[in-house]
């Protein structure tokens, strides 16, 4: 098989991976409801099974990343989809509410393991030259998956049940696991790469997972709610422990290539502050609609289309503009459209028309479209080699984090039922904007330029590492 061929099959297992983990978190919204009156659940414990799965994703991502970079990520990938297939057929027949969420955080606990994996294949398939493109195909695919994914879960719903919307993950991730086993990369170098370290990515994975919680309790305690704060102390308290594990063991669980890395945890901490603006404002956005405006979700998915459509179309324009104008002007112009679309969301109100809301939505989209292909693709193209795993783990890791708390954000705001969104919807967009910060840190030059540069200076032996 040409290598052609083999990038083609690469970028196709990246793409369904990623798509059947962005279906399965939008359409399991449409079965929530059913499955409170079939099971007899409270609303708590529905919460759960979707904060369970969060936590258990958030907690592994990093780990499952280096454990891509150790046994190869084509294994983690099988390994993970196969699992998930399981655990949704596992719900797909559960009796009760609290087998639907012990399997929903082993679904997510798989979950982790294949999304690292789908992102390091493109970078062990492609080139660097020609990683965006493959990257701007990834992030358009997530875009339609999850813009579709509440109507096709509206149908499965309806016409056979909330059940359904986890039978339709087994023959995808069936397929997928055939699909995977055509992939062929590099041979993981298994003797040079380091041990996973059990105390520290212990001490990682519980302050993730105890993150997400304390965020995702956040709408219903409040911030200042004393097991908010007792979590969030913990938090810290597990991260300053954890940094001085890192610092003196031999095998730290992020490698010091990837720390020291300005483009890496630049690309990061942009792509959390992003997502936290954007699914905030979604958040506040989408009930403004429906309880203030009283529209109908049809109505309500007609006036945030926009932003799916544009991010859609501008993650092609992303890649054109990523070679000609380099990474840090796209990044800071995408990131100053979401900031300004999320703005524009503020003043909207009774009176505003459909094009206007249509210009916010698009723009928001059309700047989260440059931000996603920009940073991922920095992320990826930028990682330590026999490091992909890891940053990309990382790289899911602040896109799991970021949405939980720009929703915390908007749910704990108190304005969001007046005539506007108000004060609430710019607190998000002063958050989106915190990402002008890392967006200036990113690599000036366009790809192309940086690449002749390279070329101009004797290689040597060994590649540097991203941080030098």
């Amino acid at each position: 098989m040409t290598a052609s061929a083999q990038r083609r099959i690469a970028l196709l297992v990246s793409v369904a991976g990623a798509v059947v983990v962005a279906l399965d978190g939008t359409v399991l919204l449409m079965a929530q409801p059913g499955m409170q009156r079939d099971l007899g659940a409270s609303l708590p414990q529905v919460q759960w099974t979707s904060t369970g799965y969060l936590v258990a994703v958030a907690a592994l991502l990093v780990i499952a990343g280096r454990l891509g970079d150790r046994y190869g990520h084509p294994r983690l990938l099988i390994a993970g989809v196969l699992g998930f297939g399981a655990a949704s057929a596992g719900i797909a027949l559960a009796p009760g509410v609290t087998w639907v969420i012990v399997l929903r955080a082993v679904q997510g606990g798989f979950a982790a393991l294949l999304q690292p994996a789908t992102l390091a294949l493109l970078r062990q398939a492609y080139p660097a030259d020609r990683l965006s493109t493959a990257v701007a195909v990834r992030t358009g695919a997530i875009a339609v998956a999850a813009g579709a994914g509440p109507l096709l879960g509206g149908v499965l719903v309806a016409h056979l049940g909330w059940r359904a919307v986890f039978w339709v993950n087994v023959p995808l991730a069936l397929a997928l696991a055939a699909l995977t086993l055509a992939v062929r990369t590099p041979p993981p170098r298994r003797a040079d790469a380091p041990q996973l370290d059990l105390t520290g990515a212990g001490l990682l994975a519980i302050a993730l997972a105890v993150l997400v919680h304390a965020l995702a309790g956040v709408p219903a305690r409040g911030w200042t709610a004393a097991p908010t704060l007792l979590e969030l102390l913990a938090v810290i308290g597990l991260a300053v422990l954890l940094a001085r594990h890192e610092r003196r063991t031999a095998h730290p669980v992020v490698p010091p290539a990837v720390a020291r890395s300005v483009p890496v945890m630049a690309s990061m901490a942009l792509l959390l502050v992003i997502a936290a603006g954007l699914f905030g404002a979604l958040f506040t956005a989408t009930f403004y609609l429906q309880d203030v405006l009283r529209l109908g979700p049809p109505a309500t998915g007609l006036r945030v289309l926009p932003m799916t459509v544009l991010m859609v179309l501008g993650s092609p324009a992303a890649v054109v503009a990523l070679r000609r104008y380099g990474a840090r002007r796209t990044a800071v112009a995408g990131t100053v459209l979401v900031a300004l679309g999320i703005a524009g969301l503020s003043r909207l109100g009774p009176g505003s028309t459909w094009p206007a809301m249509a210009a916010a939505f698009a723009a928001v989209g059309a700047g989260f479209a440059a931000v996603m292909v920009t940073a991922t693709g920095t992320v990826v193209g930028d990682a330590p080699a026999g490091y992909a795993g890891v940053v990309s783990g990382l790289k899911q890791t602040a896109m799991n984090i970021g949405p939980t708390f720009g929703i915390a954000v908007a749910a704990s705001a108190t304005e969001t039922r007046g005539p506007t969104m108000g004060s609430t919807v710019l607190i998000l967009a002063a958050v989106a904007a915190l990402g002008l910060l890392p967006a200036s840190r990113l690599p000036r030059l366009p790809a192309g330029r940086q690449r002749d540069d390279m070329t101009a200076v004797p290689l040597p032996a060994r590649a540097p590492t991203a941080g030098a």
